[in-house]
């Protein structure tokens, strides 16, 4: 989401007149657009911030936005650093900002550069209808969504985005009618829970009529009728949103791609009630075996992947509560895992409750859970072995071919073949390893 917004500023820029510069340390306006989701994350963005203004002293105007930006304690700690705060979705009042705190920027006169004929009254999502300089020619993120309703006492991001607002369905498949006719290859919607994705704007197709309420399984089928050879891939769902008639349509469309991310966070029930996720252990691993059963019914036995969060260290979690967690991962044999050490964020509920999980021993169950990974993954991985399957092609380095299957596994391709990047080829898988796979054309 942070890269899509930031391709969103960056075209908002560019139609006002600025330029792009070749690296931080030459430009006179230097935009941070921060992510506050992990301690260290948040510690990054402080890093650069202080070094550019140690470097380039008062020649630079810094302004943070982002999951940061509206936070107090930010504020008060960066305010002889930074020159504005301002939220994402204010981009639009970006000039009158400017104004209003004397950043003297000469000849600023900024529109917002939106595509044409497209009107929302829903304010605090104005910036998402920016049409965004895409850092690829060939794969874009699509936020469908913003914001969270869900509250899970972790997480800072209904804090710093707000409660969830859905775009509407003509905006979207408008942007991706564009970009598909511009040659992109793969489509990522973005958004924080894109299964409660909800529009009643709009007529999209002759199947909907204009009154219709749009969800997530219908913006997904409208989606897949767009002409081309393309790819759907989205991110993030959440468990208890992820109904039997979302997976069923989600397993049945073929340009929707073999994998789901769907974070579990934790494999014990109290845990589970503490983070306030609103399933049990139970609930999650049915989810899986309707996904893994609607996959092997509508795509024929074919290869899909699912993809997990889990927290380790949550306050109060207890080594026989963590092993709940081991028991989850034993279970669901995931292809990949994204671990996080339990990290306080300010605002949220979990930041009154203790943290009584040494560093110490949070890396720890994070090494135990990652062990397991290796394991289940190595063991999905071979399941490759011999099969013909999609890739789309990323990079070229030292006469090798990298991309990305349609699983979203990293593939090695030998061939003599030129000039493949960007292309959705065919190749033939010949090794697997724990994290990647090697093929041939």
């Amino acid at each position: 989401m942070n890269i899509s917004d930031s391709e969103r500023i960056a075209s908002f820029l560019e139609n006002a007149g600025f330029s792009l510069a070749n690296n931080v340390e030459d430009a006179n306006l230097a935009i941070f657009n921060t992510c506050g989701i992990k301690q260290t994350a948040e510690n990054r963005a402080y890093s650069m911030i202080n070094n550019l203004r140690k470097e380039k002293k008062q020649d630079v105007k810094i302004i943070m936005t982002g999951c940061l930006a509206n936070r107090a304690d930010v504020q008060k700690r960066m305010k002889n650093k930074v020159d504005l705060f301002f939220p994402i979705k204010d981009i639009k009042d970006f000039e009158n900002w400017i104004i209003e705190n004397c950043l003297e920027i000469e000849n600023c006169k900024l529109e917002i550069p939106g595509q044409k004929n497209i009107s929302s009254n829903q304010e605090n999502i104005n910036y998402l209808s920016i049409t965004p300089k895409n850092l690829s020619r060939y794969q874009a993120y699509v936020p469908i969504m913003t914001g969270c309703n869900n509250f899970c006492s972790y997480c800072v991001v209904p804090h710093a985005r707000g409660r969830e607002v859905s775009r509407p369905a003509n905006e979207i498949i408008l942007e991706i009618r564009n970009l598909i006719s511009q040659g992109y290859k793969q489509i990522t919607l973005l958004g924080q829970n894109v299964n409660s994705y909800k529009s009643k704007v709009h007529k999209v197709s002759k199947s909907i009529k204009s009154e219709d309420e749009i969800d997530f399984a219908k913006l997904l089928t409208e989606i897949n009728k767009i002409p081309g050879n393309f790819w759907i891939h989205f991110v993030s769902s959440h468990p208890k949103d992820m109904s039997d008639s979302l997976i069923e349509t989600v397993t049945k469309l073929k340009k929707v791609c073999e994998w789901i991310h769907l974070p579990v966070q934790a494999g014990n029930d109290e845990v589970l009630r503490r983070m306030n996720r609103k399933y049990t252990s139970k609930h999650y691993l049915g989810r899986l075996k309707k996904i893994k059963k609607e996959f092997k019914k509508n795509k024929l036995d074919c290869l899909y992947a699912i993809s997990s969060d889990i927290i380790v260290g949550f306050p109060g979690e207890t080594r026989a509560q963590f092993a709940d967690s081991e028991k989850i991962m034993q279970k669901s044999k995931f292809d990949m895992v994204f671990f996080g050490q339990f990290s306080p964020r300010p605002g949220t509920v979990a930041w009154k409750m203790k943290d009584n999980v040494s560093q110490k021993e949070k890396a720890r169950r994070e090494n135990v859970l990652n062990e397991i990974l290796k394991k289940t993954s190595l063991a999905n991985n071979k399941k490759y072995l011999g099969k013909k399957i999609e890739v789309l092609i990323e990079k070229e380095k030292n006469g090798n071919f990298f991309g990305k299957t349609r699983t979203m596994r990293n593939i090695k391709i030998t061939t003599t073949k030129k000039d493949l990047i960007g292309k959705i080829i065919k190749a033939k898988v010949t090794k697997a390893e724990t994290w990647n796979l090697e093929g041939v054309l």
